[in-house]
């Protein structure tokens, strides 16, 4: 079976663990505080601060812009639910704009139509490593008063206009899950330009407390450990290096699919730089049966992501709707395919041969 995913983890995360492990030294600690400040600065923002994961990242981010109940917040249906989750945990509503169809990220053309007195925000999601288009969703923001707080979490590395995603909007949050581009088993980043909002995040995730024992507001216990920031710092070395073996393992999945009737491969918008956290291409029908030949031989997949979010039965129950034809469509068609640093061009060859096989039998 070739795996949709596999984290690398070398000899040197192993070392970096131990260390800490013999330091006695194991929650947060100086090697939070030294992954926070190269993260920054990978990232090109003034602040970073380090969670337990990527849904507290985000929600943690949400408090932090002043994200309260009967507030609504402007995103994707078309996501994981980590993303409204978060907005849920602050007791707002998340309110549903449609996607692009090429890139899957949120449309910027209709956000505006979703904005009432009661919206303070904008989620757009990075969708499968590449950029949402920002520059739109910044003046409909300015134009509103409403913070932008970007989901990151598959977008490590990422760049938009020559900037790196997670330093343009208020927020930046990113996910260290062990599939996504690095990770540090769990964890979470926070990235921001904004004195005071860095302020205020760094006191949610860890009780609420100005310092030590003096409580300022509301927090939780969201802090990560010096256990995953050492591999964090190991990772984060690597991730220039990883994001490039995706994209040539994605330019070479694409260049194989070429006209395969039945498959739209991926679609790069211009001026961003895509970093793969998923290849995920569109099957014109039948996507389940498709999706059952690839695994029967050999093939790991993924479907990101099967239902909308305002169709998940929580949400339903909640009176929580949604009318977005787009994401509708794309969740009946998508199909993720390996696209991981760890392909080997024999692997990539076979993924390339048994899609081939299976859409002439299924899909033509």
């Amino acid at each position: 079976m070739i795996n949709i995913a596999k984290p690398i983890i070398s000899d040197e995360e192993i070392e970096a663990v131990t260390d800490v492990l013999k330091s006695g030294m194991l929650a947060q600690g100086p090697k939070v505080d030294q992954f926070q400040k190269e993260f920054s600065e990978y990232v090109n923002t003034k602040y970073a601060v380090a969670t337990s994961s990527g849904t507290t990242a985000l929600h943690t981010a949400l408090v932090a812009a002043g994200i309260k109940a009967n507030d609504e917040v402007i995103t994707t249906p078309f996501t994981f639910a980590a993303t409204s989750n978060s907005i849920l945990y602050c007791g707002a509503k998340p309110v549903y704009a449609d996607i692009d169809p090429e890139t899957f990220n949120l449309d910027p053309n209709k956000i505006e139509e979703k904005i009432t007195e009661k919206t303070k925000a904008i989620v757009p999601v990075h969708l499968y490593g590449q950029p949402a288009d920002l520059n739109p969703m910044l003046e409909i923001a300015e134009k509103y008063d409403l913070k932008i707080i970007e989901d990151a979490a598959q977008a490590h590395g990422a760049v938009y206009k020559g900037k790196k995603i997670g330093s343009i909007g208020d927020f930046g949050c990113f996910s260290f899950y062990p599939t996504k581009n690095m990770t540090t088993g769990e964890g979470g980043m926070i990235t921001t330009n904004d004195d005071d909002l860095a302020e205020k995040a760094g006191m949610v995730r860890a009780h609420g407390e100005s310092k030590r024992y003096e409580q300022s507001l509301l927090g939780y216990n969201y802090r990560m450990t010096d256990i995953g920031a050492s591999i964090g710092l190991v990772q984060l070395k690597h991730i220039d290096e990883f994001n490039e073996k995706r994209n040539e393992n994605a330019k070479y999945l694409s260049e194989g699919l070429t006209d395969v009737e039945g498959i739209t491969t991926p679609i790069i918008a211009e001026e961003v730089e895509h970093v793969f956290h998923q290849y995920t291409i569109r099957v014109s029908k039948d996507r389940n049966s498709f999706k059952e030949y690839l695994t029967e031989n050999g093939i790991g997949t993924g479907v990101h992501y099967p239902i909308v979010l305002y169709k998940q039965p929580y949400y339903a129950n909640q009176g929580i709707t949604g009318n977005c034809p787009e994401a509708e469509k794309a969740s009946n068609e998508v199909i993720s395919i390996p696209v991981h640093p760890s392909l080997t061009e024999e692997e990539l060859d076979t993924i390339i041969k048994t899609i081939k096989n299976g859409a002439k039998q299924l899909l033509q």
